[in-house]
């Protein structure tokens, strides 16, 4: 059967299904209504009547990347502050100007960070909201309508004891922004619960978060046995591991995404295969900030979902998961002495279908007829990539967030040949840098 006018077609490209298919060295992908309809070899499928061809040729057609874990618009910017700084320290610093967020600032943040990440092929992501401000980057996704679970974030302990009145007051009143934002835009963006971590969230914030969870059928994203520091404090505080402590709560089932999860014993990990807790795993951020590695052989071995991600641009200094898989890659077969160890299939795997299993989007990060047109095509016709004798290899260690040439976010085209649509990028970096530096100058940072 030809395709119509309504269909659009990539082709002439490398296509890259996941979800354990095999590659499509010579492809065809076609879509409609926002829904992939086709997949299959070049010639298999008559394109001469689709409304718009895309020519992939030279390049890679594969899922948008999944972001499972990251703070857009609080770490936008936060990005470059406070460097050379271990994991409790710099939160410290980091709420020096958080706590003087506005609305206006946020929303600029939230834009100048969408358009990083349409332009390194992130077609969804998992954000926690350290900002304690979710609407300002609603109102930015309708400008680059991406794909995003929005975790309202809540504490009440340590530095961000000054937020425990709002906290409570969200949670108790979250039934107002599951009406208002739950399943809106057509189903891309999704709200959670984001508590912060075990020592900034109290025993009772954790119970309600529980709740609160249950009552609604939302998800809940929170920071989870990160760093040397979180296990200290829980021993004194708890005599007890982090995982240990929310088990004994009732808290933990497969609705929770946990980030990081460096400091994981082996209890803590049978728990966590137990109850089906997904992990996103963020390598770089927990590099610089002298977290730990995560412990991947043992977790995958357990039979827990991981997924990749960026943390914030304040720990990473960007959201480009070319970066990250790299980055994986060889931390983990360096960790293992293994350079078997997260072949680049696997690398590629953990940032598409394994992180929107993650973040609770099993729909996403797969190519396949019936499922979201969430498409990105990225160049192989570039000097740092050639000669491209294995495509997978090419875009785990060598191809960069510039390579991206179109970002498709439910069959709408986000970046079409490196450019965003009705968007004017000068004008909105030069707010964002406005606000961003107006904020350092308030905050005495």
């Amino acid at each position: 059967m030809s395709l119509g006018p309504e269909d659009v077609a990539v082709i002439n490209g490398y296509v890259l299904p996941m979800n354990n298919q095999a590659p499509i060295p010579d492809g065809v992908v076609t879509f409609s209504g926002g829904v992939i309809d086709r997949i299959g070899t070049a010639g298999s499928v008559d394109v001469s009547g689709a409304g718009r061809i895309i020519d992939a040729r030279g390049g890679a057609i594969m899922p948008g990347f999944i972001n499972s874990h990251t703070h857009n618009a609080s770490n936008m910017l936060l990005r470059g502050l406070d460097e050379d700084a271990e994991l409790w320290s710099w939160l410290e610093s980091m709420w020096k100007l958080k706590q003087n967020f506005d609305p206006e600032t946020l929303y600029w943040a939230s834009l100048c960070g969408l358009i990083e990440m349409v332009r390194s092929g992130i077609t969804c992501f998992n954000e926690h909201f350290d900002a304690y401000a979710v609407e300002p980057e609603v109102e930015a996704l309708k400008i680059i309508p991406l794909r995003a679970t929005l975790g309202y974030g809540f504490a009440d302990r340590g530095i961000y004891e000054p937020i425990s009145e709002w906290s409570w007051k969200a949670l108790e009143n979250f039934g107002e922004k599951v009406a208002r934002h739950h399943m809106s835009a057509d189903g891309r963006i999704q709200v959670a619960l984001s508590p912060h971590a075990p020592y900034s969230v109290g025993a009772e914030m954790w119970k309600l978060t529980r709740k609160v969870a249950d009552d609604h059928g939302v998800s809940i994203h929170t920071h989870l046995a990160e760093g040397m520091n979180e296990v200290r404090y829980m021993q004194d505080t708890y005599g007890t591991t982090s995982v240990q402590w929310l088990e004994s709560m009732g808290f933990l089932g497969p609705d929770v995404t946990a980030a990081h999860c460096t400091r994981l014993n082996d209890v803590d990990r049978r728990i966590m295969a137990e109850r089906g807790v997904k992990i996103a795993h963020c390598p770089v951020s927990n590099a610089k900030l002298v977290s730990g590695t995560l412990d991947l052989g043992a977790v995958t071995d357990a039979g827990i979902t991981v997924g990749l991600a960026t943390d914030g641009p304040a720990s990473h200094n960007t959201m480009d998961l070319f970066q990250e898989m790299k980055f994986a890659g060889l931390i983990h077969k360096d960790r293992t002495q293994d350079p078997l160890f997260l072949p680049t299939r696997q690398l590629l795997n953990l940032a598409t279908t394994g992180s929107a299993a993650a973040m609770h989007r099993p729909e996403l990060g797969r190519l396949a007829p019936g499922h979201p047109a969430d498409i990105v095509v990225v160049d192989f016709d570039t000097a740092h990539t050639m000669p491209v004798y294995d495509p997978e290899s090419t875009l785990a260690y060598a191809s960069r967030a510039d390579d991206v040439r179109f970002t498709i976010v439910a069959g709408e085209v986000l970046l079409d040949d490196k450019q965003i649509p009705g968007v004017d990028e000068t004008e909105v970096r030069r707010r964002f840098r406005e606000s961003a530096l107006a904020l350092r100058a308030r905050s005495g940072a």
